[in-house]
């Protein structure tokens, strides 16, 4: 009879385990990213350092922009708090499963009349303790704690995603200032020039060798870049605003002076393995999180089951509180409590049903955040590669663009050709310049794109 209980406690328990996640609903990894030649397969590594990858640009103003923003930024110490509140209730769940030990007091006094007799006032003195303990015979408990520590692994995983999110704004946000003040400094320049055209074309007209309709288009050529240098320098208070607010200070109190651009340009290697991109936070949180719910399924099966709890009790207990600790006023008690609902009106069912929901949900999540990881590494790869390209023949048009306004400098200068024609081509050579340091700009951020992509540095990957 014995045995017979025992197997059936034990089937039961099996019935509790948290289901098995089918592979098949999870993304499979490609053989290798279309933009390298090489894949290296790898076991998840969020826990491996990633490294001061923004160093890799040799930017002092850069690496101090980083720092202040690690130390200060609001988003960051606001995901901290978040992962200090997980742990905290990881740590109150898994106390669920340690022996709870109590002590215990209590004084009354009392008297009356019985019968028409008077009974004396006397005081009833109680001091004990209490033990109890909740026996985890089909894994409620281990799995309630289990389900929380994974909630608090993912999120620290969150914490140092929203750290590389701060960092990557930061190094985007700082170099796309720089390339404007690199666009600043070509826009005076063009300016500069059409004013000495103006000058030249004003006293030009005034000895009578143009006409009045050349002056005013050096004019307006004058006018419209002023324009553009105006456009130019709202959009570098707009980054050096949003510099102020990364780094956790006032936007009033937060300068960056103006300097030439001298950020190194890091060449991410080819074939970067696949440890890189398998430590990306935001995966991992994802994976802890689809984990978690696993865990609640089987905390939800095990509901099914009864709860048993050992209890003891042990103290003294006297009429007179100066005979409360002696030993002849002792008392003690052992008991076990078994409690099973039968009838619940479905509320066991519809918890079963919605942690299968949650998971069901959590590995949707985790496979979208997987294939937007391969997503984002596969856009910035092919962004590196397409903007190489097309830097190189934006080179070529500039130094073109540069030689056809020398070519008609002279030729203006000369009488040989009209004011028209020296104007287009420095409005051509200005839009090609600006062109390519738009180019270079754009590989800058691509870059800073694939370091967030793959998940921090790649140096110790």
């Amino acid at each position: 009879m014995k045995l017979a209980a025992v197997l059936a406690s034990l089937v039961i328990a099996g019935c509790a385990t948290a289901p098995e996640i089918d592979a098949s609903r999870l993304p499979a990894a490609p053989a290798q990213f279309k933009e390298t030649v090489r894949w290296t397969s790898a076991a998840p590594a969020e826990a491996q350092p990633r490294g001061e990858w923004w160093k890799a640009f040799a930017d002092p103003v850069l690496d101090d922009l980083v720092e202040r923003a690690g130390r200060n930024n609001a988003s960051v110490q606001v995901a901290a708090a978040r992962l200090a509140q997980a742990r905290a209730i990881a740590g109150a769940v898994d106390a669920s499963r340690a022996p709870q030990l109590g002590v215990l007091a209590t004084a009354s006094r009392f008297g009356g009349v019985v019968d028409g007799a008077s009974v004396p006032a006397s005081t009833l003195g109680t001091a004990g303790a209490t033990l109890s303990y909740e026996l985890d015979l089909f894994g409620k408990l281990s799995r309630a704690s289990e389900a929380a520590r994974l909630d608090a692994e993912a999120r620290e995983g969150l914490l140092q995603s929203t750290r590389l999110l701060v960092q990557a704004d930061v190094a985007q946000a700082y170099l796309a200032l720089r390339a404007t003040d690199a666009e600043r400094s070509l826009v005076r320049g063009t300016l500069d020039a059409y004013r000495a055209t103006l000058d030249l074309t004003e006293r030009r007209h005034a000895a009578g060798d143009v006409a009045e309709l050349d002056v005013a288009r050096a004019r307006t050529e004058v006018a419209a870049t002023e324009s553009e240098l105006l456009a130019l320098e709202r959009r570098r208070a707009e980054l050096e605003h949003s510099l102020a607010v990364l780094v956790g200070e006032p936007a009033s109190a937060f300068a960056l002076e103006a300097a030439e651009w001298k950020t190194a340009l890091p060449v991410i290697p080819a074939g970067i393995p696949a440890t890189v991109l398998a430590r990306r936070p935001d995966v991992s949180a994802a994976q802890a999180s689809m984990l978690a719910s696993r865990e609640r399924v089987g905390a939800a099966r095990a509901a099914w089951f009864p709860d048993i709890a050992l209890t003891t009790t042990g103290g003294y207990a006297s009429s007179e509180l100066g005979d409360l600790f002696k030993w002849s006023a002792r008392a003690w008690g052992v008991g076990a409590l078994l409690s099973l609902p039968i009838l619940d009106g479905g509320r066991r069912e519809a918890g079963v049903l919605d942690a299968n929901a949650r998971l069901d949900e959590s590995i949707a999540r985790y496979r979208e955040q997987v294939l937007v990881a391969f997503r984002d590494v596969e856009d910035q790869l092919a962004a590196l590669r397409l903007l190489a390209a097309q830097s190189t023949a934006q080179s070529r048009a500039v130094d073109s663009a540069a030689r056809a306004t020398d070519l008609s400098n002279a030729r203006y200068l000369g009488g040989y050709v009209s004011q028209l024609e020296l104007l287009d081509a420095r409005r051509s050579e200005l839009h090609n310049r600006r062109q390519a340091l738009q180019v270079r700009s754009a590989q800058y951020q691509a870059t800073v794109k694939l370091v967030r992509a793959l998940g921090g540095g790649w140096g110790d990957a």
